[in-house]
């Protein structure tokens, strides 16, 4: 290597590494990496009354910072269907779904974009069920409830995301609950 090339490399490594490198300008989203996981083997997975595989569906946050969950918007983390659509193919295959129907499912964040989740790993993707007693309407309504204590102050966004990943379905009886006395004050 000449002594010229190996000069100029020095100076790049010594700047990428001292943090000199350029950045993306302030408010700039970073681009999302959308790498798609290497299949597991059919039926490898296996969801259990309306939860996820713990081992194949863990849970990622993004954040647990309340600013950022309470006052920004959930678009910019949420993967393109392109993405999600391969994900919920390949997953439903994992999961061992007798229902290959791509529409009788959510391609779900398993840790919701709203309390700080992780938008593109696959490790907080899962093909949630339309039908069933714990479908993913049920935990939408889970989601938003949530959402409203951890801006509320009522949690912290690290209890929401460890609760929602072990056990969503703990918390059905209060966001329907919150949801019946919406209605009572609105009637």
């Amino acid at each position: 290597m000449n002594r010229q090339f190996a000069g100029v490399l020095l100076v790049a490594s010594t700047l990428a590494l001292s943090g000199c490198a350029a950045k993306a300008p302030v408010g700039q989203m970073k681009p999302m990496v959308l790498a798609m996981p290497a299949a597991r083997i059919a039926s490898s997975c296996k969801s259990s009354v309306g939860l996820p595989d713990s081992t194949c569906t863990p849970g990622a946050v993004r954040t647990t910072d309340v600013q950022s969950i309470c006052h920004g918007s959930t678009s910019q983390y949420r993967p393109p269907t392109s993405y999600t659509n391969k994900l919920k193919v390949q997953q439903i295959s994992e999961y061992g779904y007798a229902d290959t129907s791509l529409s009788g499912y959510e391609e779900d964040h398993l840790i919701s974009l709203e309390i700080g989740g992780d938008g593109s790993d696959p490790k907080n993707l899962w093909p949630e069920p339309h039908s069933g007693q714990y479908n993913s309407f049920v935990k939408d309504q889970v989601e938003n409830w949530l959402h409203k204590q951890v801006c509320a102050g009522a949690m912290t966004p690290k209890d929401a995301q460890n609760g929602i990943a072990t056990n969503w379905k703990q918390y059905i009886a209060d966001a329907l609950d919150d949801k019946a006395n919406k209605k009572k004050e609105i009637d």
